[in-house]
C-alpha cells in the first residue's frame, strides 16, 4: 500500500446561513467552483493528474443535486475529463471524501485525488431531501430516527452534563474563534469569495459572536424540548429505562451554527509530490468509520477514535491536537472527559458553535484547520473526528511532514 499525503487545502469563509448572509447570493455550484479553482491556482495543479474529486453535500437536492461536483469542476476549468461525485453520509461527508481520496491513492488507483464539500444552508434547507427515515412509517417503527438535538440532550443526561457546562463551553468556543480570527490564524487557507462581477463579498468567517456571555446564553430557551415531548423522549426512555427524564439543555447558543461554506483538500502519493515538486504538509496515518447506537447518534466519536488509534498503533497521549466537531457542546465535553484530554488540546481555535457547521464541508474544513494549527504550534500529530445522524462517525489521524 502507498502512503497518502495531504498536499494542500483551501476553504471559503463561513457565511451566515440565512438570506442576509454574505454568501446567500452565490449558488452552491459557483461556491464549489471558486474553491476548486483556488486549490488549482494555489498548487499549480494539472487536472489531468487527478483521478477523482468528491464533495460532501448533505442535502443533495435542488441546486445541490445532480452530481454538483462534476459541474463545479467544469466551471472551475478542470476540463472535460475531470470526474467528480457527491457524497451524503450526513455530517461526516466532507471528511469521508478525503478518506476515500486517500484510499484511492493508497491502493494505487491514482496518484492524486481531491476531497472536500459544499453546503449552502441559506439556499437549500436542511432536511429538505426527505427520505425513508422521515416518511416510511413501518421503517420508523423498527428504527426510529432521533433528531440530533434530542440525541444531544440524551447524551448530556446519560453523562451528567449540565446546562451551565454546555453554556460555558460555548462561550469558550466563541472566545477561541474570535482570537483565531483576530490573530489571522485562518487567513492562510481562506479563499475570499467573489460575486459574479468579481467583487469580494466575504473574506472572513461571518458567524462568530464575540459578545457571547454566560448570562446571555442562560436566557435562551432549550431548542429541542418540544421535539422530545412530541414523542422522542418516550422512545428514548424505552431504550434507556434507567433515566427518569431527559434534561433538555441545548439551545441555539450552545449548538452548531447554520452557515454556508465550501472547501477542497488535495491528497496525493509520494510519487505525486516528486512529479509536481509539491511538498506534502501531512501524512495520513489512519482513516476509519464506524456505526453505533442510532438512538445515541452522537456517541460514535469515542469508539471511532479508539478504532483509529488502534489502526495507527497510537494512544491518546500520542495526539498533540484534536478537532472534535462541535455539533453540540456536549460532544467535545464528553469526549474530553472520556479520554482525559485537557481542553487546550481540543478545538484550539473554536469550532462549529462559533464558526458554524456547513454540513457537507465541515469535516474537510476541520482537517485543514488542524493542519494549519499543528504547523503554527510546531506540533506533529493530530486527530479529527465527527459524529453524524443515525449513529455514524468518522476519524482521521495525520502526522505533519
Amino acid at each position: 500500500m502507498n502512503s497518502a499525503f495531504v498536499y494542500d487545502h483551501v476553504r471559503t469563509p463561513r457565511g451566515k446561513g440565512r438570506e442576509d448572509g454574505a454568501l446567500h447570493n452565490i449558488t452552491p455550484v459557483h461556491l464549489a467552483a471558486q474553491t476548486l479553482s483556488s486549490l488549482r491556482t494555489l498548487t499549480q495543479l494539472d487536472p489531468a493528474m487527478i483521478g477523482d474529486v468528491g464533495l460532501g453535500i448533505v442535502t443533495p437536492v435542488g441546486e445541490q443535486g445532480c452530481d454538483l461536483t462534476r459541474f463545479a469542476l467544469l466551471e472551475a476549468g478542470y476540463g472535460d475529463e475531470a470526474v467528480g461525485y457527491q457524497l451524503n453520509r450526513f455530517c461526516t461527508s466532507g471528511l469521508d471524501t478525503v478518506k476515500f481520496a486517500a484510499g484511492m491513492v493508497s491502493s494505487g488507483q491514482t496518484e492524486a485525488a481531491i476531497g472536500g464539500g459544499v453546503e449552502m444552508m441559506s439556499r437549500v434547507t436542511m432536511g429538505s431531501d426527505g427520505g425513508a427515515a422521515y416518511s416510511d412509517p413501518e421503517l420508523r417503527k423498527r428504527y426510529p430516527y432521533i433528531p440530533n438535538g434530542v440525541a444531544a440532550d440524551l447524551m448530556a443526561t446519560l453523562n451528567g452534563i449540565t446546562r451551565e457546562e454546555v453554556d460555558a463551553y460555548a462561550v469558550e468556543s466563541q472566545a477561541r474563534a474570535t482570537r483565531a480570527r483576530d490573530e489571522g490564524r485562518f487567513y492562510k487557507s481562506i479563499l475570499p469569495v467573489e460575486d459574479v462581477d468579481g467583487n469580494v463579498v466575504l473574506d472572513q468567517d461571518e458567524a462568530i459572536r464575540p459578545d457571547t456571555t454566560i448570562e446571555k446564553l442562560a436566557n435562551l430557551t432549550p431548542a429541542f424540548e418540544k421535539l422530545g415531548a412530541d414523542g422522542y423522549n418516550g422512545i428514548l426512555k424505552d431504550v434507556y429505562p434507567d433515566i427518569d427524564a431527559i434534561d433538555h439543555i441545548h439551545t441555539g447558543g450552545n449548538s452548531s451554527g447554520i452557515v454556508d461554506g465550501a472547501c477542497a483538500v488535495l491528497v496525493g502519493s509520494e510519487n505525486f509530490g516528486k512529479m509536481t515538486e509539491l511538498r506534502p504538509r501531512a501524512k495520513i496515518r489512519a482513516a476509519t468509520s464506524i456505526a453505533s447506537d442510532p438512538h445515541l447518534s452522537l456517541g460514535g466519536v469515542i469508539p471511532v477514535t479508539e478504532k483509529a488509534l488502534m489502526q495507527a498503533s497510537m494512544t491518546v497521549d500520542d495526539i498533540d491536537l484534536f478537532e472534535v466537531n462541535e455539533a453540540f457542546a456536549v460532544v467535545p465535553l464528553v469526549y474530553a472527559r472520556h479520554f482525559n484530554i485537557e481542553r487546550g488540546r481540543i478545538n484550539a481555535n473554536g469550532g462549529s458553535i462559533a464558526l458554524g457547521h456547513p454540513l457537507g464541508a465541515t469535516g474537510a474544513i476541520l482537517l485543514g484547520t488542524l493542519i494549519d494549527e499543528l504547523e503554527r504550534q510546531d506540533l506533529s500529530i493530530g486527530l479529527v473526528t465527527l459524529c453524524a445522524a443515525a449513529g455514524q462517525s468518522t476519524a482521521l489521524i495525520i502526522e505533519r511532514v
